[in-house]
């Protein structure tokens, strides 16, 4: 065999794996949209009730910050030593 069959051969054989792998996708998508549209028509719409918060956070107490803010200077005092 020469270059050129064998070039040819290769390429005869990418073509047709490239068309294969092209046709089976196609296939798959089309799979999948149709189920899709299958699956939407069946579908029961759900009602999801609304939840209330049942209690109400009415924040961080001050008091909290306070030590929180007094715990950061302390530490921001002690990385300058």
């Amino acid at each position: 065999m020469d270059i050129g069959q064998l070039l040819a051969t290769a390429a005869n054989l990418m073509v047709t794996g490239m068309v294969g792998v092209f046709v089976f996708l196609s296939l798959l998508i089309s799979a999948i949209i149709i189920m899709s549209k299958l699956a939407s028509r069946f579908e029961q719409s759900v009602a999801t009730p609304m939840r209330t918060p049942s209690i109400k956070a009415p924040g961080v107490p001050s008091a909290h910050i306070a030590a929180i803010s007094a715990a950061i200077a302390q530490y921001k005092n002690k990385q300058k030593l």
